[in-house]
């Protein structure tokens, strides 16, 4: 999996290509090519800072600088929260989607301005609007 992101681009156009030196392909990818699987909590409640590992093994922390970002799931209505990331040793961000995000209950969750989120790094990420959560 970390050889297969090495080679991985997307062109501005938002489509994926495996580029190797031999050889160039386009892939399709149906949602996102990374997942982030592991979470770690430094400083757990209000102040906290979160971190996520992704399925190749780098780790992004939830910042200004990699914000995270809903998109609208056509088929379910649901908001789907997805974390940019830089990976290996190509410099342009991917999105890696977030399977779920287990502190929005706990002490770092709250409520501004109508919205459910979560903070990290100082930064309020909101996850839904209150009028969305039933």
């Amino acid at each position: 999996m970390r050889l297969f992101s090495s080679v991985l681009e997307r062109s501005d156009a938002g489509d994926y290509w495996l580029l190797t030196p031999a050889e160039r392909g386009r892939i399709d990818v149906d949602d996102a090519p990374f997942l982030a699987v592991a979470l770690e909590v430094q400083n757990p409640g209000p102040a906290q800072t979160l971190r996520f590992r992704t399925n190749v093994e780098d780790w992004v922390t939830l910042d200004a600088g990699h914000p995270l970002r809903l998109r609208r799931d056509t088929v379910t209505g649901a908001d789907i929260p997805y974390i940019p990331f830089v990976n290996g040793w190509k410099g342009a961000p991917r999105p890696a989607g977030l399977l779920r995000i287990d502190r929005a209950g706990a002490g770092g969750a709250g409520r501004r301005h109508g919205q459910f989120g979560i903070w990290s790094m100082g930064t309020f990420f909101p996850l839904a609007s209150t009028a969305t959560i039933r």
